[in-house]
């Protein structure tokens, strides 16, 4: 029999890419999620909640490596530590942490700081409990994923006028890329933090959202909004990009094009 994996956030954005090739790989999985699913096609579901710790201990239990994807935007590092705490005890011999390129370059001081970039704060801080868990370990970092900025365009595209962040600029990478990065390093030797993972090109958030109206035939007028703070201004500086690791081959036209349809806009 074939070594455990435990995937947790298995059923998320990343986690529906990463399964299927761990799977593939003929490995035997097994995903924790919060909510029950049926176990099929060689993957076993287990229900927890890390941040309560329930389910966590069975979970883990013959698990070998754990690829941690699961997460949120408070709370990543509290629920990151009951996992490893529980894996240290099960004896797991790899933990696989996915984060977000500039977690340590983004500064939260101050409220709005905290308010608006605080996503980067919690997956620093989850990092270095995993540095620090006594398990062997690999970290990767990646920019935002497509269908994270799909949303917040979906979201501004509701509004009459949308409102876009001056200056700030995101290196959108495709899902899939990243899984594939993450079940090489999953299958491989702990390897502590490696290199970033980027999209192929980064974009103007303006630009971006362009884009998404012209795949829906929309009209909005945007608005550009000055944030203010020091981790505003880190992003406007590049701190969430990797320009030396744009590894990713999926742009941004190629994920609208499927996920959304492209065209002209209409000339109302």
């Amino acid at each position: 029999m074939s070594s455990l994996i435990l995937v947790t956030g298995g059923t998320g954005t990343l986690g529906r890419h990463l399964v299927p090739r761990l799977r593939d790989a003929g490995r035997d999985l097994r995903v924790l999620s919060r909510h029950g699913h049926a176990s099929g096609d060689g993957i076993e579901y287990v229900t927890g909640d890390l941040l309560t710790g329930e389910g966590i201990g069975p979970a883990v239990a013959g698990a070998e490596i754990i690829v941690h994807c699961a997460g949120g935007r408070t709370g990543d590092d509290e629920a990151t530590r009951n996992l490893a705490q529980a894996a240290s005890a099960a004896g797991v011999q790899h933990l696989v942490y996915i984060s977000v390129v500039g977690a340590d370059r983004v500064p939260l001081v101050s409220g709005i700081d905290r308010t608006m970039f605080g996503y980067f704060g919690t997956k620093l801080a989850a990092e270095r409990v995993v540095a620090d868990s006594g398990l062997p370990w690999t970290t990767l970092r990646a920019t935002q994923f497509h269908d994270l900025i799909l949303t917040v365009a979906e979201q501004l595209a509701r509004l009459p006028v949308m409102p876009v962040p001056a200056g700030f600029r995101f290196q959108p990478v495709d899902a899939g890329e990243v899984a594939a990065r993450l079940a090489e390093l999953a299958l491989g030797p702990p390897a502590g933090l490696v290199p970033d993972l980027g999209g192929p090109r980064a974009y103007g958030l303006a630009d971006l959202l362009r884009g998404y109206l012209r795949a829906r035939r929309k009209h909005r007028a945007m608005v550009p909004l000055r944030i203010p703070g020091r981790a505003a201004r880190a992003v406007r500086a590049g701190a969430n990009l990797a320009p030396d690791q744009a590894m990713g081959q999926r742009t941004w036209e190629d994920f609208l094009a499927e996920r959304v349809g492209s065209g002209r806009p209409n000339s109302e």
